[in-house]
């Protein structure tokens, strides 16, 4: 069952278009089981109605041309109640619905089940039999697994297929479309598409057509010539040590890569206008998905060879393509896994939005945008960004969204938003050099999170307090190797140079989970619990000490540092952490550095330290919540997985009364506790933090003067009220609403983003 289910998947991979991958799944699906009848019935957004789409056994001239509501029919029952429906006699159910022409008369067994992906009934996949009988367990089973399988599958290329324009009656630019993915950074980006593909990557090539047709060709035939004269080269490197058999693989290679077979066919490609590294990719994942398609495991594993060879051709064409890109006035940078490098390659004045596929809101390039103030959307990963260049998108930074070929009314929604979103950000520029208080005198500082030199002068030129968290394992990340003391020295100088005689707490090194040093790789099957922040610093003293000692001489003079701990589960750490730090201190006195002991806090990120905040707080200087990482274990949702992005609800009660908890802990104990999560950027949450007493909220630069705005449109009464109200609250969504209100009610209503659908 297993090899049949990959079977009909890779084959359906293979489709181009929606319609296809439907008249592979009919067939292929009727096969497997024997039945008369498979047919597909699709969901149709605009209408709410399910399409007879494609089918084997009944009336194909039908298709696309009959649909029955949710509800109406066996089909629309199926999708209403979103589970399977087996029937021996079809027409004896209440349901049973008759489709004048499609043939289905003769057919009395029926099995339906949906194809459901994210939560949303794409679609039911249906076979019926003439047999008056059920299905048995067996049947039904590989059904509801088949469409489970094919669930991605069939939304992928729903997605494709409107990219393309096939199979919509939107015209060539296809039907509107959204993808979700992960707020990367906020805010609102209408442009044009400049899809990024990785080096030598044939699956990450974009569509693009040729230039110059002729001036392609030539690049082709070169890099054939370079990859055919490498592999002669290897050839005769290794002829001593082959025998004639290993030997002769060579000469297999060189035959796929001959003019008459895969060469021809790029050729042509490109005659007909299509770039030679698109028409290449094409060519050669035709070519590799025909070979892992094939029964016998020897000629499976020619894919291996065919891709290799391809490989080498795209990376000789990529070397030699040295025309220089054209940006676009409005440009979204689009990729399967974009680096902070890459930004590097756009001007600045031109970019206006961030896509990945892959990735998270803790990546360098989603860091980096926040700091740029660049709308981001990471982790998109149903987006065919292939497909895109040069395609009108629209980015929703607020809800981690991405809009494909909007309408007209959409394009004004987001238009209105975006103008509404710089018509605030030009009014919040004289908010600069006031202060952050309420209307009854209430001060509450605003400090900023950095982690790159771009982030400071953004952030002093927000009007910046101080500096609440400094990821200090950016410069880690970006380098091959384990900075030196002193190279640490000299990049902690520049931070806290940069903002004294405000403070800057710098966290010590924070790796692991989704922050992997390339030099120093941690391999586990669950990282996000398993070795990193501290542990990791703990079990590496020699790591620990030699950062911790750059920190301490960095601050000669200026004395603005704070030390901050990340991922203290537990007093014991804490303690043998403040053993280093004490024995780091005595070291660097000895060495004749004059230093103050700086203070020191321990970030709270894990149920087990909000449960232990006050004894926590009796032994450090101040407590600092990171409500990211905090929210992600207390509801047991990774924030960086696309799939449950819609679970992780930084409103949830739950996650409201840990603040409370950890605030009145650290209170109790006369310390300072602040906040360097993303929640502290949201308008509404400050409003809430506020009133429960939270000393210092640290966010991103881009949000601090939004932040103030709010503050200084209130005071404490209403904010406790507001509290109050929603600490009786029972789910996210309500505590969401309820601060709309409040914000509305208070002369912000600027700062409510709703959900566009």
């Amino acid at each position: 069952m297993l090899e049949i289910l990959r079977n009909i998947v890779q084959e359906v991979n293979t489709a181009e278009t929606l319609p296809a991958a439907l008249e592979i799944i009919v067939q292929r699906v009727r096969d497997a089981m024997g039945t008369e009848v498979c047919t597909v019935y699709m969901h149709d957004p605009e209408t709410n109605r399910f399409v007879f789409e494609a089918t084997e056994g009944l009336n194909k001239s039908l298709v696309g041309k009959i649909s029955m509501a949710a509800g109406e029919g066996l089909v629309g029952r199926v999708a209403e109640r979103e589970e399977p429906l087996n029937l021996e006699v079809a027409t004896a159910h209440r349901s049973f619905r008759l489709l004048e022409g499609i043939g289905e008369e003769p057919f009395s067994a029926f099995l339906g089940v949906p194809i459901i992906h994210r939560r949303e009934v794409l679609g039911v996949l249906v076979v019926q039999q003439q047999e008056k009988r059920r299905f048995d367990e067996s049947d039904e089973a590989f059904l509801v697994t088949m469409s489970a399988q094919l669930a991605g599958v069939i939304a992928h290329a729903r997605v494709t297929g409107a990219v393309s324009g096939a199979n919509s009656g939107a015209g060539a630019g296809g039907v509107p479309t959204k993808i979700a993915g992960i707020a990367g950074a906020p805010g609102i980006a209408i442009g044009r598409a400049v899809v990024v593909s990785p080096v030598a990557d044939l699956y990450a090539v974009p569509q693009r057509r040729a230039q110059d047709r002729r001036a392609e060709l030539r690049a082709f035939k070169l890099a054939l010539r370079s990859v055919r004269k490498d592999i002669e080269q290897v050839a005769e490197k290794l002829g001593t040590q082959l025998n004639p058999e290993e030997h002769a693989l060579f000469d297999v290679y060189l035959r796929i890569l001959d003019d008459a077979t895969i060469g021809t066919e790029v050729a042509s490609r490109i005659k007909a206008g299509q770039w030679a590294q698109g028409a290449l990719s094409e060519v050669m994942i035709q070519h590799i998905k025909h070979f892992e398609r094939m029964e016998q495991s020897y000629l499976r594993e020619r894919a291996v060879d065919v891709k290799d060879l391809g490989t080498r051709v795209l990376a000789y064409l990529q070397s030699t393509d040295t025309e220089r890109q054209e940006f676009p006035e409005a440009s979204i940078l689009v990729g399967e896994e974009l680096t902070a490098s890459v930004l590097g390659e756009i001007p600045r004045e031109k970019l206006v939005g961030i896509i990945s596929v892959k990735g998270s809101g803790n990546s360098h390039v989603a860091i980096l945008a926040r700091a740029m103030g660049v709308p981001t959307v990471m982790g998109a990963v149903d987006l065919p960004y292939t497909r895109l260049e040069d395609q009108e998108l629209i980015i929703d930074g607020y809800y981690g969204e991405v809009h494909m070929n909007p309408d007209a009314a959409i394009r004004r929604r987001f238009a209105g938003i975006l103008a509404d979103d710089q018509a605030i950000s030009e009014e919040l520029e004289s908010l600069r050099d006031v202060a952050c208080e309420t209307t009854d005198g209430k001060r509450l500082p605003l400090w900023v999170n950095t982690g790159l030199m771009a982030d400071v002068a953004r952030s002093l030129d927000q009007g910046a307090e101080g500096v609440g968290l400094y990821r200090t394992e950016v410069p880690f990340l970006l380098r091959e190797r384990f900075p030196s003391e002193e190279e640490q020295r000299q990049i902690y100088r520049s931070q806290l140079e940069a903002f004294a005689p405000l403070p800057v707490t710098m966290r010590t090194l924070d790796i692991g989970g989704d922050k992997a040093l390339p030099y120093f790789p941690i391999e586990e099957e669950n990282p996000f619990l398993g070795w990193r922040g501290i542990r990791v610093t703990l079990d590496h003293p020699e790591i620990f000490l030699v950062q911790v000692r750059a920190m301490l001489k960095a601050s000669e003079g200026l004395d603005n540092l704070r030390i901050m701990l990340p991922m203290i589960s537990n007093v014991a750490e804490l303690d043998e952490a403040m053993e280093f730090i004490r024995r780091a201190y005595r070291e660097v006195l000895e060495e004749g550095s004059v230093v103050k002991m700086p203070p020191v806090g321990v970030m709270v990120e894990v149920p087990a330290a909000v449960y232990q905040a006050r004894a926590l707080a009796r032994k450090v200087d101040f407590l600092s919540v990171g409500s990211n990482d905090l929210t992600q274990y207390l509801l047991a949702v990774d924030r960086n997985n696309a799939r449950v992005a819609d679970l992780y609800h930084a409103y949830h009660p739950a996650v409201l009364q840990a603040l409370q908890a950890v605030a009145d802990a650290a209170h109790a104990e006369g310390k300072l506790v602040g906040i360097c999560g993303e929640l502290a950027g949201d308008p509404g949450a400050a409003v809430l933090l506020l009133a429960m007493g939270y000393d210092v909220l640290s966010m991103n630069a881009t949000n601090l003067t939004r932040v103030k705005k709010a503050i200084r449109n209130l005071n404490m009464e209403t904010a406790r009220t507001a509290l109050a109200q929603a600490m009786l609250l029972e789910s996210s969504d309500e505590v969401h609403e309820h601060l709309a209100g409040v914000l509305a009610e208070n002369g912000l209503q600027s700062f409510i983003h709703p959900r566009l659908d």
